[in-house]
C-alpha cells in the first residue's frame, strides 16, 4: 500500500457493496479493529454498530481506557460483559491452539447474538495479513490459530467482511494517521488478552496475578521511555507461566509462580527482536511484580529470543 488516502477511498467503497443492509464491528479497542470500525461507520453510518466484549481477560483499566479511545476516534461503541462465558469456554483447557480455537467460538457465538438483535448476518473484523499467514493461510504451515481467523466455527451463519485482510501492522498504522485516529502507534494487544498470557490453566486468580504484572511492565517501559532511558518498544508485557517456583518471604519458604517480561521491538509483526532493558529498569519490574504479588510471583525472567524462532506472544 503506497497512498493510505487512496486505500481509504478503495475500502469505503468496497464496504458499501459488502455491506448491503447492516453490520456488527468487532471492536476490540486495538488499531486493526478500530481503523476496521472507523472505515465501517464512513462507509455506512449507524447502520454499523461497534460492539466491545468485556471477556474478562483484558488488561487493567481497560474497559474506561478503550471508552475513551473510541470517544476520541469519534467512534459510538456498545460494550458487551461476557467474562463468565469465556471463563466457562476456557476451563480446563491448557493447549494454546484449543484456547485459540474456543475463544474465536465464543467470540462468535457472541456476535451472532448481536447480530441477530441488529438485524444483520454481517460482521466486520479487523483481520490483517499476519492474521492469516500465521494461521495456516496460502499453503503455508500453521505457526499459531488467530482467534479471528481459525477460530471461527465452520456452522457460523456471520458473513466476514475484512476490509483490512491484506494489511501489514505498519500499513494499518499509516491508514490509521490518515483517518486521524489518536494514538496509531501504541503497541499491540492480542484479541484473546491475557488468556494467551496466562499459560497453562487459565482462572481468575491466574488472570488477576497476570494484570498485576502486565500493568507493572507498561507502567515501568513507559516511564522509561518518557524518561528517554529507552526507546519506544513495539510490544512490551508479561506472562504468567505454568510453573510452579522456591522463594523466600521473609525467613519462610514459600512456593510461588514465575513470570517472563517480553520487551521487543519490530515494524510489521512478522519478524521481532528481543530488546536490551537498563538494568534499573528491569530491576523495578522484577521488585515492583514481587512485591505487589508477594507469596504468589516469586521469580521474574527475561525473555531474550528474537521471532524467529519465537513468535512475539508465547501462545
Amino acid at each position: 500500500m503506497n497512498d493510505p488516502a487512496a486505500f481509504v477511498r478503495e475500502a469505503v467503497e468496497r464496504l458499501r457493496r459488502d455491506i448491503p443492509g447492516r453490520a456488527i464491528v468487532a471492536a476490540s479497542g486495538g488499531i486493526d479493529s478500530t481503523v476496521a470500525a472507523v472505515l465501517a461507520q464512513r462507509a455506512v453510518g449507524e447502520r454499523a454498530r461497534a460492539v466491545f466484549v468485556d471477556t474478562g481477560f483484558l488488561r487493567q483499566g481497560e474497559v474506561d481506557q478503550v471508552a475513551r479511545y473510541f470517544h476520541g476516534a469519534g467512534l459510538a461503541c456498545a460494550v458487551a460483559p461476557a467474562s463468565e462465558e469465556f471463563f466457562a469456554a476456557l476451563a480446563g483447557v491448557t493447549d494454546p491452539e484449543e484456547k485459540r480455537r474456543r475463544i474465536g467460538e465464543a467470540f462468535v457465538r457472541l456476535f451472532e447474538k448481536e447480530a441477530e438483535r441488529f438485524g444483520t448476518d454481517r460482521l466486520v473484523q479487523g483481520t490483517i495479513a499476519p492474521d492469516w499467514i500465521e494461521s495456516g493461510g496460502a499453503l503455508r504451515d500453521t505457526i499459531k490459530t488467530h482467534h479471528n481467523v481459525g477460530g471461527i466455527p465452520k456452522d457460523s451463519r456471520l458473513v466476514l467482511v475484512e476490509p483490512l485482510r491484506d494489511l501489514y501492522k505498519d500499513e494499518v498504522r499509516a491508514v490509521a494517521r490518515e483517518l486521524g485516529i489518536p494514538y496509531p502507534d501504541r503497541q499491540p494487544f492480542p484479541g484473546p488478552g491475557l488468556a494467551v498470557r496466562v499459560n497453562g490453566p487459565v482462572t481468575p486468580d491466574r488472570v488477576r496475578r497476570a494484570r498485576v504484572a502486565n500493568a507493572i511492565v507498561e507502567e515501568e517501559i513507559e516511564r522509561a521511555v518518557a524518561e528517554h532511558r529507552l526507546a519506544r518498544p513495539w510490544q512490551y508485557f508479561a506472562v504468567l507461566l505454568p510453573v510452579r517456583t522456591v522463594g523466600v518471604t521473609g525467613d519462610n519458604r514459600v512456593f510461588g509462580e514465575a513470570v517472563s517480561v517480553r520487551v521487543v521491538e519490530s515494524i510489521d509483526a512478522m519478524t521481532a527482536t528481543s530488546m536490551e532493558l537498563p538494568r534499573s529498569v528491569s530491576r523495578a519490574i522484577a521488585e515492583r511484580i514481587t512485591r505487589e504479588l508477594t507469596g504468589e510471583v516469586v521469580r521474574v525472567l527475561y525473555d531474550i529470543t528474537d521471532k524467529p524462532p519465537a513468535t512475539i506472544e508465547w501462545e
